[in-house]
């Protein structure tokens, strides 16, 4: 059985309720070797948390596809979470992102145009 399948498994069994999400994340840890996950210093700005806002846009209608707002911490958890399953995910480097949301910077951080799924992405911070 591959370290994947292995880890689909344990959440499985999470899922059937016939394991803890204690007894998961030792599973979890166990599988990558026993390390834990890298200490990141917590975003400290002044007032609400940080949000990152997504919005997709249909270029041939401009009507909006997806328009969603997400807490950064939240995002930060997810990355670390799909790191388990997609490597790739793991090398994200965010940084710069929260080297700028603690310098209070704001607006539109990426611009993204498609042409073969004619599509714009747009993320910005609030």
């Amino acid at each position: 059985m591959t370290v994947n399948e292995e880890r689909m498994r344990v959440l499985q069994m999470l899922e059937e309720g016939k394991i803890t999400v204690e007894e998961a994340t030792g599973l979890l840890r166990a599988l990558d070797g026993g390390r834990k996950p890298a200490a990141r210093d917590p975003v400290t700005l002044t007032g609400e948390s940080p949000t990152l806002r997504v919005h997709v846009t249909d270029l041939d209608t401009g009507n909006a596809k997806v328009n969603i707002t997400l807490p950064f911490g939240l995002v930060r958890a997810g990355l670390g979470v799909a790191g388990h399953f997609a490597p790739n995910v793991a090398d994200l480097d965010l940084s710069d992102l929260e080297a700028a949301m603690k310098a209070g910077t704001a607006g539109k951080i990426i611009e993204i145009e498609d042409q073969q799924s004619r599509e714009r992405v747009e993320i910005y911070v609030e």
